[in-house]
């Protein structure tokens, strides 16, 4: 199968059940890059984002036991990866493992852009700084679209909690950033 081969996930997904895992290399190859980012805006390393995509396209050939095809497989793959990314911040969270940062992530950029770069590391570190409950809602509601009752259903709260932690992490960012409360 080539990258070019212009078979849909649908075709890809009966493919898969069927134990071709030349469909999981071209689903990875669709999907990866966008799963990747959600991993990494919930864990906030891209280790541990690049584990959170391993780990769900490991077990995706069992998982598609649940997957009952309503709506698109793309939507699908982002709520399976921001559970598994969850799973992994719960258990990392009982183990108190501290992420370290990779400086050389942040030294890659032009000084032209260093004032934008400097912006984008203190709201990085602000977002970092921010409780696991907190930032999750934030980032699932104002970087991934997800609405206060889809987010209830993927982290077990209430839409009013939602509500409440995305309200609580935009306290927070905007005393980090200094600005007003």
């Amino acid at each position: 199968m080539t990258p070019t081969d212009p078979l849909d996930d649908a075709a890809l997904v009966e493919r898969l059940r069927a134990g071709d895992l030349d469909a999981l290399d071209a689903l990875f190859h669709r999907h990866a890059r966008a799963l990747l980012g959600i991993a990494y805006r919930l864990t906030g390393s891209s280790a541990e984002a690049e584990d959170v995509v391993q780990d769900m396209f490991v077990g995706l050939p069992a998982a598609l036991r649940h997957y009952a095809e309503q709506g698109a497989l793309g939507a699908w793959l982002r709520t399976v990866t921001v559970r598994v990314a969850l799973d992994r911040m719960r258990s990392r969270e009982r183990r108190r493992e501290v992420p370290l940062d990779s400086t050389a992530e942040r030294s890659a950029g032009d000084s032209s852009t260093a004032g934008v770069m400097e912006a984008r590391w203190e709201l990085e570190r602000a977002l970092a700084a921010l409780p696991d409950t907190l930032r999750v809602v934030f980032m699932l509601k104002e970087v991934e679209g997800y609405s206060h009752a889809e987010i209830g259903r993927l982290l077990g709260i209430r839409t009013g909690t939602s509500e409440v932690r995305l309200h609580r992490a935009i306290r927070a960012l905007r005393e980090a950033l200094g600005g007003e409360p």
